[in-house]
């Protein structure tokens, strides 16, 4: 067995325990809430883990992007929520096909989309739809219960889709909002006698309020297996809750204040996410990355009052934001009390179509 040591650095390490803790500790809050847990695997990308989260009692997987959910689904997977319009005659063909070997459901926010979506399924088994609303999040979405209604309808009355409820990805510290803005969307629905079957709410900084947000039957939440400096900074997970860091080698001392890591924006990510700093180096957690090229990142040792690293010195960095950092490389090392357990493929790394 490979101990931490002779891992070569840059290389993402991924505390097998944590993980495992993460994914149990998020299972266990939906089922005592009452909401069925639909992970989102674009943070580990890896079908082992999605596996796992299934074991666990997650109701499906949700996937960004198609490319990813072929992936999942060639590994077994067989219920899925895709977050994300499809356009083009060849995703949609993709899509057909996928859903011959899955439960799935997309979701969709104008005619275009839905339109693209009957005519690839008309005359057979339906897709189903649900529809994705700005809750307050500014990203995708309808504006409107009044315009998530229209939409239904439409999905409805369209061979070859059957509507299946709404999607939302709420905006940060806003349950409040979210909540009222659903809730108001019921009564709309209700008025119109039109069935929500799910309500797919969504996100790792607020997850342990996801059941405040009433109407949701689901949460989708990615980062929550890992972790990372952005959710603690967000108050949904402490540095003993991060399970992976990106383990670096000092390579350069050029001044008493200042180092130099072998690992920069391609191993870390550039994302501040309203953070000063690149990430948290948890040998030395007064020190600041400051700037990243693609392949130093450098450090400002001033605020450091003891030891500072050597030339030579391995440290683990816990970055900003571990959706990226999973991206960035083609395999992680699963360690466990200082072993590594398990060298796992990144195998929907790069998929972004």
């Amino acid at each position: 067995m490979t101990t931490v040591a002779a891992i070569d650095t840059p290389a993402v390490l991924i505390d097998l325990p944590r993980v495992e803790a993460n994914l149990t500790r998020f299972q266990n809050y939906c089922d005592a809430h009452g909401l069925a847990a639909r992970p989102h695997i674009k943070t580990h990308k890896l079908p082992d883990f999605a596996h796992r989260q299934v074991e666990l009692g997650a109701a499906g997987i949700t996937c960004q992007k198609i490319g990813e959910a072929e992936v999942m689904v060639a590994s077994g997977i067989r219920d899925v929520l895709l977050t994300y319009n499809i356009l083009g005659a060849a995703k949609l063909a993709r899509l057909k096909t996928l859903a011959e070997h899955c439960t799935l459901s997309v979701v969709a926010d104008n005619e275009v989309v839905l339109q693209g979506l009957a005519d690839a399924f008309a005359g057979g088994p339906p897709l189903t739809v649900l529809v994705e609303c700005d809750s307050g999040g500014g990203r995708c979405g309808v504006q409107s219960s009044v315009d998530a209604v229209r939409l239904a309808q439409w999905i409805e009355r369209a061979d070859g889709l059957r509507f299946g409820g709404l999607m939302t990805y709420p905006p940060k510290r806003r349950i409040e909002a979210v909540r009222d803005w659903l809730a108001e969307a019921m009564h709309t629905f209700q008025r119109a006698g039109i069935a929500c079957q799910v309500v797919s709410s969504g996100g790792t900084p607020d997850i342990w309020r996801a059941h405040e947000v009433g109407a949701a039957t689901e949460h989708r939440a990615g980062t929550y297996i890992y972790n990372d400096r952005m959710m603690v900074g967000a108050g949904a997970a402490t540095w003993d809750d991060c399970a992976l860091c990106v383990l670096t080698t000092v390579v350069s001392r050029p001044t008493e204040a200042r180092a130099v890591l072998d690992a920069g924006s391609k191993a870390l990510s550039s994302d501040l996410g309203g953070l000063t700093g690149h990430g948290y180096i948890r040998e030395y957690p007064d020190a600041v990355i400051h700037m990243l090229s693609e392949e130093h990142a450098v450090v400002d040792l001033s605020a450091c009052t003891g030891a500072k690293p050597a030339v030579g010195e391995r440290v683990r960095v816990v970055p900003n934001h571990a959706c990226v950092v999973t991206n960035l490389f083609n395999q992680v090392h699963g360690i466990a009390d200082g072993q590594v357990e398990r060298v796992l493929t990144v195998e929907a790394r790069g998929l972004m179509q």
